[in-house]
């Protein structure tokens, strides 16, 4: 799974990596060393304006959106805490993910993410959860394939106000590669730029097709470290949870 990950770029150099062309620079969102379910999270994502239905009209944008997926049909928005990720095996077939998976793909840019191992303690022998970094061997930003999704508020009477809309995100996961398989087995299923486009691509809508553009992770290409169990605990935050450290 992923259930914690990193993102510090700045919204201008996620507008330049991913080509974006509609950005709100009052939108913004600070770095974040341990991003962890139901925060915000930048989101690249391709949509055709509501009065134009082609395919020139389609605008990347990079926006903010809350992890955890909420579905449209939900009550009420406690069930995002629960969807944070999607099995790229069986996305295509779960209720809670297959329409958003047909017509609503994003990418989440990330510097890396953490798994966690159960190791024993030496001197007591008890076992405790030890954190990984685990991020691209050249430093490169990440794009994690993720899903979003609308859930409407029935709280709130008109349409056009803001406040009626709440757009949120999960992440695809698959089996681990390379440095991530030894921490744990799964992990963020990562897109190689060329993918981009036909996975942001709001018309293409071919489940089989989109399948087949979720390929092996990151091309191999991770590395991982121990860090500090500082980790774990989300309301740590800061560039010295990414420190290696020895035990």
């Amino acid at each position: 799974m992923c259930g914690r990950y990193v993102s510090t770029r700045s919204p201008e150099d996620l507008v330049q990596l991913f080509r974006v062309t509609d950005w709100r620079p009052e939108e913004t969102l600070a770095p974040n060393w341990n991003v962890a379910p139901t925060d915000d999270v930048w989101a690249v994502l391709e949509r055709t304006p509501r009065d134009k239905k082609d395919t020139a009209s389609v605008r990347r944008e990079l926006r903010p959106l809350r992890w955890g997926l909420v579905p449209s049909w939900a009550k009420d928005t406690k069930i995002g805490s629960r969807m944070i990720n999607a099995r790229v095996e069986t996305v295509h077939d779960k209720p809670a993910f297959r329409r958003a998976f047909v017509k609503r793909r994003c990418l989440l840019p990330a510097d890396g993410f953490y798994e966690w191992q159960q190791v024993k303690a030496k001197d007591t022998g008890k076992a405790r959860k030890q954190p990984y970094f685990i991020h691209p061997a050249e430093e490169q930003v990440m794009a994690l394939a993720a899903l979003y999704e609308y859930w409407r508020d029935p709280a709130v009477k008109q349409d056009d106000d803001p406040a009626a809309w709440l757009i949120t995100c999960t992440i695809l996961t698959t089996e681990a590669t390379d440095a991530a398989g030894r921490v744990h087995p799964r992990m963020p299923l990562v897109l190689t730029p060329d993918h981009y486009g036909a996975w942001l691509d709001p018309h293409r809508q071919d489940p089989d097709e989109l399948r087949a553009l979720l390929t092996q992770p990151a091309n191999g290409h991770l590395r991982a470290r121990l860090v500090s169990t500082a980790v774990n605990s989300t309301s740590n935050n800061g560039p010295q949870l990414l420190d290696e450290i020895t035990v």
